[in-house]
This record gives structure tokens, sequence and C-alpha cells, in this order.
């Protein structure tokens, strides 16, 4: 779709190019979403792909993934670690309502700060403890992560003129043991509850819930839990309001399958 109402394009090559943020501003990677409807009240882009940040970078520490880094580049990614957990990289890209022709394009960045209730790349970074770091707009850098980062649909805790710069996945989170669940009312529709289990080599337990909630929530345990602890501490964590309501789901149905998948994951991993 056309934008007409923008009246400038900026392509920074360096941050010290990046023009102040302002809420007539979008930064635009990939732009899937951005150039998929009507934005009236954007007067100017910013075009952060001309920064250069490689899209995956391996250490010892962990993956750090710029948030230009296209779905496709993540999910195809094969790094020389033994981190059992990127097997996550291609499920949570075919969880998300779109094909491979997007993945092309649209970046885990962009996917992260849309902050959609399905946004596969929040899902996949929330469970495997990632961690954003952020250009503030005042020239400072900061982090937070992703799991608090996203707040609700379409909302996120960035202010006017932050910029995701990467996400980093830490080692032992890598290093775990996963399981993956998807439901949704059709094979390849869009996800009504994502459900992802982690087992790490210290044994911790950590299972994540997003597609079915407002916002991803994360509960974790010192070893695997009986599934009566597991029940209860979702029952705990996850308040009524926050399950998600909207055509691809009821909130009562997408609690039960919400549960449903992370008992299963529990005993895959137990």
């Amino acid at each position: 779709m056309d934008l007409g109402t923008i009246e400038d394009v900026v392509i920074p090559s360096d941050r010290s190019e990046l023009p102040p943020g302002n809420e007539g501003t979008a930064v635009i990677a990939g732009g899937t979403w951005l150039l998929s409807e009507k934005q009236d009240h954007l007067r100017r882009l910013v075009d952060i792909t001309a920064l250069g940040w490689p899209p995956l970078v391996v250490d010892d520490t962990g993956l750090d993934i710029a948030a230009t880094c296209t779905i496709e580049a993540l999910a195809a990614a094969r790094v020389d670690r033994d981190w059992p957990a990127t097997a996550l990289f291609p499920q949570c890209a075919t969880a998300l309502l779109a094909s491979y022709k997007i993945w092309k394009v649209a970046t885990v960045g962009g996917n992260i700060c849309m902050a959609l209730p399905a946004g596969a790349m929040i899902s996949l970074t929330a469970a495997l403890d990632g961690v954003a770091t952020v250009w503030a707009v005042d020239g400072t850098d900061y982090t937070v992560p992703v799991v608090d980062l996203v707040t609700g649909p379409h909302e996120n805790s960035l202010r006017t003129g932050d910029i995701v710069r990467s996400i980093h996945l830490p080692a032992h989170a890598l290093e775990a043991r996963t399981a993956f669940r998807k439901t949704a009312l059709s094979p390849l529709g869009r996800s009504a509850s994502l459900v992802i289990g982690r087992l790490d080599r210290d044994g911790r337990f950590v299972v994540t819930v997003s597609a079915s909630t407002v916002r991803p929530y994360v509960v974790r345990f010192d070893s695997p839990p009986r599934s009566v602890e597991l029940r209860a501490a979702l029952n705990a964590a996850i308040p009524d309001s926050a399950w998600y309501d909207d055509p691809h789901g009821a909130p009562d149905w997408r609690e039960h399958i919400s549960i449903r998948s992370a008992l299963q994951v529990l005993e895959e991993l137990s």
C-alpha cells in the first residue's frame, strides 16, 4: 500500500544520523505490517536497514539477533554450537500467519515491537530469556527482557524515539531441551495458543504461554514440577483478564488449550 502522507524518508548509515522521534515518525525495516494498511498519522519514515547490523552474532555468551535480521535468516540459521533450542527458530517462524515470501522481508525486531499476541518472534525470544538492547532517544543504551518489553496488544514499553538494536539469547537457554505446542482454529491459521517448554541443563524448568494471552507469561521452577503444581502456577501467574479474546478464539477456550499444552510439554520434557 502507498503511504500517501509521507513527506520524508530518512536512511541513516550511522546512529548519529538518526532523527529525533515523534508521533509522526515511524521506524521501518521490513515494513510488512507498516505498508499493509493506512498510516495517515505518519509524515516521516526512518529506514534503519542501512545501519549495517550483522543479522546474527554468535559467541560464548549466546546469540545476538539484530532487530533487522529477517525471519528467514533466523529460521535458516546454523550455528556451530551444541544449542538444541535452535530447533525453535523454524518452529516459531512457521507459527506466523505469513508465507515464506514474507519471511524474506519481515524482521525479528519488527515482529517484537508490533507486540501482537500472535507475534511468534515474541514467543521465541521470551521463551529463551531474550533481552533487548535499546538505543534510547537520549543517546544512551538500555536493556529490557522481551517478556517485559511487550506489555499488551500493540503496546510495548518503548518510549517515542527508542529503537530496538538487538535481542540477546543467552547460552544457558539455547543449551536447553525444548518442547513446542501451537494450537489454531485451522491448520494454517493464526496461532490461538503457543506454549513453549524448556528444560535447562541444570534441571530448571520454564514454560512460556503466548498468543492466547495479551502478552507473554513465563513461569519458572527449580526442577520439573508435578502437573498440579504447574497448573496452579499458571493460574496464579495469568489473570483471567489476560486471556485474549478475538475471532481466533474465546478466552475460556484459549485458557483450556494453553494449560493442556503446558502439561503436554511438561510430560515431554520430564
